[in-house]
């Protein structure tokens, strides 16, 4: 007897070979003093809401980035890309969490890439909602910020590990995490680090030390750096927690404990406090829930 082979499409299978892959591009522009977003291409489960104007149309065009699964399982490969043209002004953020669920029973891998790209004159924020890693999570996430001439730019990255509430911490799994931001081609801020519970780095005190919240944010663009960290370290609660500095032209806040809450509103208040040097009009509408 002769049997037919079968052959499946990559998504299907239940091996390293599988993949899912979704992808998502945007470009905005300024017409008529109005950001628009002039361009939408998706390719699997990733859209944006319709854009809205919470501060005003000569404002920030803010749009939803939205990942209908809600997380990412093995095997799924996440591409977005944003351009936004000189002159425009766009927000982009996520209606909720990120999910990175436990990887199968084969260990494949998940990954994420982010590119956005700023030119000269133009102003980009990245607020996305937090990330949560499910123990056992095994994937990559690739961040490249690409900066021309004066363009501006802030942004965040809050990770949670585990699930402390339901007593299901972070304890096995790894996440590789690639981060690149660069000015008319010259880096100015590389970063590599692996989120690997079985490394002595995750429980020392010269790495992670045992905290299961991170946070970073990042601003470039900011008219005076030694002001706005001065106005950061008055305003924000005095704790060992969190710290602020300024390389390469490079305001960077970092955080590092074990509460998403307290993560969160530090991120949200530098974001503000950050907004008067130069960055954008003082936000007066939240976007976030």
């Amino acid at each position: 007897m002769r049997y037919r082979k079968i052959s499946l499409a990559s998504g299907h299978r239940f091996d390293h070979g599988r993949h899912w892959a979704a992808s998502l591009d945007l470009r905005f522009a300024q017409r008529d003093g109005v950001t628009r977003m002039v361009q939408a291409r998706h390719q699997g489960p990733l859209r944006v809401q319709r854009p809205f104007y919470p501060e005003g149309r000569s404002e920030a065009c803010h749009v939803y980035v939205l990942h209908p699964p809600g997380g990412l399982v093995s095997g799924d490969a996440l591409t977005i890309n944003a351009h936004v043209e000189r002159g425009a002004h766009a927000l982009l953020t996520t209606p909720a969490a990120n999910k990175l669920y436990k990887a199968d029973s084969q260990g494949v891998a998940w990954t994420q890439h982010t590119r956005l790209s700023v030119e000269d004159g133009a102003t980009l924020e990245w607020l996305p909602q937090e990330t949560i890693a499910f123990d056992g999570s095994k994937g990559e996430q690739r961040t490249h910020i690409e900066l021309h001439g004066s363009a501006r730019c802030l942004g965040w990255e809050v990770m949670a590990l585990g699930r402390p509430a339901s007593d299901l911490p972070y304890v096995s799994g790894r996440i590789e995490q690639h981060f690149r931001l660069s000015l008319d081609g010259k880096p100015l801020w590389l970063e590599r680090q692996p989120l690997d519970p079985l490394h002595p780095r995750f429980v020392g005190r010269w790495g992670q030390g045992g905290a299961t919240v991170q946070a970073t944010l990042w601003s470039v663009g900011i008219d005076d750096s030694p002001a706005a960290i001065e106005a950061l370290r008055e305003a924000l609660p005095d704790n060992p927690r969190w710290a602020v500095t300024v390389r390469h032209g490079v305001l960077l806040l970092r955080y590092l404990g074990n509460s998403r809450n307290e993560a969160w509103a530090l991120c949200e208040q530098a974001w503000q406090l950050c907004a008067p040097f130069g960055l954008s009009e003082t936000p007066t509408h939240r976007v976030f829930g």
